[in-house]
């Protein structure tokens, strides 16, 4: 995409821009020591979104030669006059961005492993996992995944982003006695990050199928979860769920104004809230940050060309700013963040998560154990659901570890919790400091109509939260 030669471009409109997509993953995986087809997807096309007559409007295209770009301009154009007089917004309101810039992963250019020796890595893997006839499913597996994103505006605006993505994952199923257990490496596709192998190093991916299993066995022996109030430690692994479900989705801005309502939900959140509404405890500061180098959604531009930085969303507590792009902010009469983002070029930007962090403390993980006298700590998420407000919520987790008298006690299976966003987030007793922090993600976050399914970081250090309803479900 960043060979594409433009060609001249007329069109009779306020504004134009065109974003460029291409993107290519190929999976490897070895399954119960078997290794399975290799696959490489490969898409690539075109998104024109143009201004005209006070109308928006937009059109995609797989055909990117100089009469392509022509004709996909036009039908765009065409849109935007037609619905001009149902739009919320006069499209000359809205911002013209023109930067000018260019993003790279790091490692983006270094050598990776060759299709076999991506064999190799994952068959030892899947062997030392396959270890006892209790665990009767298994396997480990790696996409990679490789982008090229380049934003062409009529005001002169020029962005190239290029970018890798290395998602490895482990995941084990144990079955004996009528009873079953899954555990996974930091959850289903959780470790997800920009770069190359080094990922695996950050992960301990080696070794990780015969720890997963070891775990795994463990819960079938494993007493269920007990069920009360108590307070809980939460691991970074289900921290970023809980931080995804509870803050990030309430706080996109296009949600708040309702444009969401009839698919994937409103929000508590209302535009009175922002700079008076106490969201959390004082320990509690969440962040928009698209620039840590490794962390997946990382960017210096969004995909309408809005320069990226970091900015703080909710700080001592205190709801700031909504997740919010440039539209919807003009919308709004709110500031927001960097964030219109799409998940490929048939798609448009719409107001997306990005890198959602919880900002470290002060407390080493000893002293987070320490300050528990009757607890428990809860460890990578299984499943979710919240309501279409995304206020009540109920998470299961893979395994817990029961706390007693400021000490790691036996591990328990089945644990889940439920509460509240804000009143959970006001709950928060003890964060952890930047040495229990992991930068983990999803690059499944599904929104919008058409739906789109799109890559999310998240980071976060283990937290303590007081008072949490817990309970187990069936032995």
């Amino acid at each position: 995409m960043d060979s594409i030669s433009l060609p001249a471009l007329e069109l009779d409109a306020d504004f134009w821009s065109l974003r460029f997509v291409e993107e290519s993953c190929q999976s490897y995986s070895v399954r119960k020591n078997v290794a399975q087809p290799w696959s490489l997807l490969t898409d690539r096309g075109v998104m024109a979104s143009v201004y005209a007559g006070g109308g928006y409007g937009y059109a995609a295209s797989a055909d990117t030669s100089p009469q392509g770009l022509r004709d996909v301009l036009q039908r765009a154009a065409a849109w935007a006059r037609a619905t001009a007089r149902f739009t919320l917004d006069d499209s000359r309101s809205l911002p013209r961005p023109a930067s000018r810039g260019d993003y790279a992963s790091p490692s983006l250019d270094s050598a990776l492993p060759t299709r076999r020796e991506w064999y190799e890595i994952l068959a030892r893997e899947s062997r030392d996992a396959g270890f006892d006839s209790r665990i009767v499913d298994w396997e480990a597996l790696v996409d990679v995944r490789h982008a090229t994103h380049r934003l062409v505006t009529s005001e002169g605006g020029d962005v190239l982003q290029r970018y890798r993505f290395v998602f490895p994952s482990i995941g084990v199923t144990a079955y004996a006695g009528g009873v079953t257990q899954q555990r996974t490496l930091n959850g289903q596709r959780g470790i997800c990050q920009q770069g190359g192998t080094e990922i695996l190093a950050r992960f301990n991916f080696a070794g990780g199928g015969r720890r997963v299993a070891e775990e795994a066995l463990e819960l079938l022996a494993a007493p269920n979860c007990p069920s009360g109030r108590m307070d809980v430690l939460l691991a970074p692994d289900q921290m970023v769920l809980q931080i995804h479900e509870s803050s990030g989705h309430p706080l996109e801005l296009d949600r708040i104004l309702g444009d969401e309502r009839n698919f994937a939900g409103t929000s508590f959140v209302t535009p009175q809230m922002f700079g008076t509404y106490r969201y959390g405890s004082e320990l509690l500061n969440i962040t928009f940050d698209p620039t840590r180098p490794e962390e997946l959604a990382s960017y210096a531009f969004d995909d309408e060309g809005t320069p990226a930085q970091k900015t703080w969303l909710i700080r001592g507590g205190l709801l700031e700013r909504p997740l919010g792009g440039a539209i919807s902010q003009t919308r709004a009469g709110l500031p927001g963040v960097a964030n219109a983002r799409a998940d490929g070029w048939n798609r448009p930007p719409i107001d997306r998560m990005a890198n959602l962090n919880l900002e470290p403390g002060d407390a080493t993980f000893g002293q987070l154990v320490a300050g528990i006298e009757r607890g428990i700590m809860l460890e990578t998420n299984t499943s979710w659901s919240i309501d279409d407000s995304r206020n009540k919520f109920q998470f299961g987790c893979e395994r817990g570890r029961i706390i007693e008298n400021g000490m790691l006690g036996h591990v328990v299976k089945n644990p889940n919790y439920r509460g509240i966003s804000a009143e959970f987030w006001r709950s928060l007793a003890r964060v952890g400091n930047v040495d229990t922090v992991s930068v983990l993600g999803t690059p499944y976050c599904g929104k919008g109509e058409p739906s789109q399914t799109i890559r999310v970081g998240h980071a976060s250090p283990a937290c303590v939260f007081t008072g949490v309803d817990v309970f187990g479900g069936e032995a």
